[in-house]
């Protein structure tokens, strides 16, 4: 008795530890193993016999072609998450048009363009509209992924644009050598190490990495000049350089088509797709709680503080830019 009474309170220590704020699911015996994606009608439609849907595709946090731990699970790659929701989407002869939820301060280069061509292929071979809806941010990799949509839909206290690219270095050479630690790289080339923490950054590494920057910018440009084409020069150069800006300016200037709510993107959706009602609905995971149009389904974003009980994670979004790579990415003090 003592000992299941012990494995009782411990198993409820957890439960309660684990949820933090949010609802809490919870299966005693044989979990589904079937973890392939299901709907659910989050706003019923006013007239109950039309089959007509309009389907929430969220993206929040870094976008990152890897995997996002949460806790007491491995987490999920949002990349692969997002294309799965696109691919039920496609196959679900109901859903007329999408609703894509961009929560995000972008992520790396090729994790945004990954999506931004997701979309792209979705609206090519299925004829569906997808009208974009941004939240508190999506900015850099959040806009560039926003450019595939046929409508954006902004509130006016959005934080959007941060249209650039950077690669976040650092190095430890100096402080090693201060220590009388010295490092030495054998390399095939004079910029194989372009970038590397053991290395001082000379005039030709800083020239190799300036010249990708430019070339991925170069490409973020051409992709936001041909989705809003009636941007005038002078404003275009403006919100191109790398500034933030609300939903209210980005309307002005045309980086957006109009301000509103999700009520107002659902409208726009469904005007897009040619029907006067349908459903809403969210796709998720089996067992994840999902009760409203705002309820949040994915696992804990790229970066997010939080407690594991196998692994502490506080290094935030900024832990992020000491990996290797490139980023469309805004993050507050990062220059």
């Amino acid at each position: 008795m003592k000992t299941l009474a012990t494995r009782w309170l411990l198993l409820l220590s957890v439960c309660l530890f684990a949820p933090g704020c949010g609802p809490t699911t919870f299966v005693v015996g044989i979990s589904p193993g079937d973890r392939e994606m299901t709907a659910t009608v989050v706003d019923k439609p006013q007239d109950r016999r039309t089959k007509d849907r309009v389907a929430i595709i969220d993206v929040s946090g870094m976008i990152l072609n890897a995997k996002t731990p949460g806790l007491l699970t491995e987490g999920e790659n949002p990349v692969s998450r997002f294309r799965e929701a696109l691919d039920r989407a496609a196959e679900d002869k109901y859903v007329r048009a999408v609703i894509l939820r961009l929560n995000t301060p972008g992520g790396a280069v090729t994790a945004s363009d990954a999506m931004y061509r997701d979309v792209l292929s979705f609206k090519q071979e299925t004829g569906k509209p997808v009208v974009v809806q941004m939240m508190d941010v999506a900015a850099s990799g959040g806009y560039y992924l926003a450019c595939a949509g046929d409508h954006i839909v902004a509130y006016p206290s959005t934080v959007t644009a941060s249209i650039g690219v950077i690669i976040q270095t650092v190095s430890l050479q100096p402080a090693l050598s201060s220590i009388g630690i010295q490092t030495e790289a054998i390399t095939s080339g004079p910029n194989k190490d372009a970038g590397s923490p053991l290395s001082e950054m000379t005039d030709s590494h800083r020239a190799t990495l300036k010249a990708m920057v430019d070339e991925f910018y170069a490409g973020f440009t051409s992709v936001v000049r041909e989705a809003r084409p009636t941007i005038n020069d002078k404003d275009f150069a403006d919100v191109t350089d790398g500034r933030i800006v609300s939903g209210e300016r980005a309307m002005e200037v045309g980086l957006v088509d109009s301000l509103g709510d999700l009520d107002d993107a659902f409208t726009k959706a469904k005007q897009l797709a040619g029907i006067k009602d349908a459903a809403l609905i969210r796709y998720h995971r089996p067992l994840e709680y999902v009760a409203t149009p705002y309820a949040s389904a994915q696992t804990p974003a790229a970066g997010s503080t939080q407690v594991n009980l196998l692994q502490l994670n506080l290094g935030g979004e900024l832990g992020t830019l000491t990996q290797p790579g490139f980023y469309y990415v805004w993050l507050p003090g990062v220059r």
